[in-house]
């Protein structure tokens, strides 16, 4: 009687069960055989701190995970940026006249699919920003000229003058050579395309955790930012003045190589002169993004290697000088852009740029991340990096602005100057909750 009693007070209990997704997706089986695994992340983890999941690089291919990761993420203001992003998508793709739909939709379909599985997603989410600011880029031809502003001719030119008395562009191009040709070449035509790829290997290898998808969206954005101006305020550069003056301009004039034209007579082959002539931005002289680009790329570089930082702020300079050298930006469009990258790497570095820590080398040295602006003296509040997340289950912080891996802000090191480090008990790295935390505190 009793056990009837009981059976039948649980079958009215309520039972609390996991939640479960309607449906269930295939598992793809990993291409490298267990034992190989296993080995490999024995011997990885032996060089490792117990800390060390906060440079964990997701290896699931399972889109369940990231289904996951979007219902335990917890939504704020700054997701708005994806809002954006499907703003920008939807524009282009409703004025892009090419490539045709099939190739529009498995181009969609890849992205999705890219950002559904784990092992993708941490790399191809961050760069969203990137990726609509090509597209957006390309597609801007395709917009009507009756719907576009006027182009302004006269602007830059007179902002020269008064600013430097003169025309820099100009008197810089007035004397050419075959070397100087090479040397403005070399960081306009090749450096501005395949140096942000080297910087982001550096900061991805030598940085903090977390520093290359604050790197890339801020990137991204810049360069957004950048084209929205160019398309709202469209002015014409110098090499427009050297062949036309200061006559009106209109939508139907095409681009030119200007100084690129003399390296690809000297190289013997079209490099550049067809696809500087059929430019989707003829008018998009103010800002410079060169310009814009190199800042940006020596203000992350000074950040995490500040011995490096007279190499990557002579790299900028030499960027000014290919631009004004080859006629395609006056010395106003070049302090536009770097003005516009220097607020976008403020913003950056205040909010969600990790601190460098000097006595660490490689990423996976790091136990701890601090982020943003130093805290001032008696502000320090502490926001360790990984109290009660699992890294290797849970990445729903991949879908903030701040970084791929979890990190804290304002904090500081939970060893003082003077205590030595002690890896045994409970770590950075434990699992532990919140309540079980407080207990301990509280003993």
């Amino acid at each position: 009687m009793p056990d009837a009693a009981y059976y039948a007070s649980s079958a009215n209990s309520p039972t609390f069960t996991k939640s479960k997704l309607p449906f269930s997706w295939p598992s793809i089986p990993n291409p490298i055989p267990r034992r190989y695994r296993r080995r490999l992340r024995s011997k990885f983890r032996s060089s490792q701190s117990p800390a060390s999941s906060i440079t964990y690089l997701e290896t699931s291919f399972n889109p369940s995970d990231t289904i996951r990761a979007l219902r335990k993420h917890r939504w704020s203001y700054y997701d708005g940026q994806y809002l954006v992003l499907i703003i920008l998508a939807i524009f282009s793709l409703s004025i892009s006249e090419a490539p045709g739909p099939i190739l529009k939709t498995a181009a969609a379909t890849a992205l999705l699919a890219a950002l559904l599985v784990p092992i993708t997603r941490q790399f191809f989410l961050p760069v969203l920003p990137i990726l609509s600011w090509v597209f957006l880029f390309f597609n801007a031809r395709f917009i009507p000229a009756e719907h576009r502003p006027h182009i302004w001719v006269k602007v830059l030119p007179a902002l020269e003058n008064i600013f430097y008395g003169a025309n820099l562009s100009n008197i810089l191009s007035a004397h050419q050579h075959v070397v100087l040709d090479v040397l403005a070449w070399i960081p306009y035509g090749l450096l501005h395309f395949g140096g942000p790829f080297f910087w982001a290997a550096l900061m991805f290898l030598f940085g903090p955790p977390g520093v290359l998808p604050v790197y890339a969206r801020t990137f991204g954005y810049l360069n957004i930012s950048g084209v929205i101006i160019q398309l709202i305020f469209p002015c014409s550069p110098p090499w427009y003045e050297n062949l036309y003056g200061l006559a009106p301009a209109n939508y139907s004039i095409q681009g030119s190589p200007a100084g690129l034209a003399r390296i690809d007579q000297l190289l013997g082959f079209d490099m550049y002169t067809t696809n500087f002539t059929a430019s989707p931005l003829v008018f998009g002289a103010f800002p410079s993004l060169h310009s814009g680009n190199a800042v940006l790329e020596a203000l992350f570089m000074s950040h995490c290697f500040p011995k490096l930082r007279p190499l990557v702020i002579g790299y900028a300079m030499w960027m000014w000088w290919a631009t004004m050298y080859l006629s395609h930006h006056y010395a106003v469009d070049l302090v536009g852009g770097g003005f516009l990258a220097a607020i976008a790497f403020y913003i950056a570095k205040t909010n969600f740029l990790p601190r460098i820590q000097p006595d660490k080398f490689f990423r996976w040295d790091y136990d701890y991340v601090e982020v943003g602006d130093a805290p001032s003296a008696g502000g320090y509040e502490y926001g360790l990096t990984v109290l009660d997340t699992d890294f290797r289950n849970d990445s729903s912080d991949e879908w903030t602005v701040g970084s791929s891996s979890s990190i804290s802000s304002g904090s500081r090191s939970p060893i003082g100057d003077g205590e030595s480090s002690s890896w045994e008990g409970e770590t950075l790295a434990s699992q532990i909750s919140d309540s079980e935390l407080s207990e301990v505190v509280i003993r």
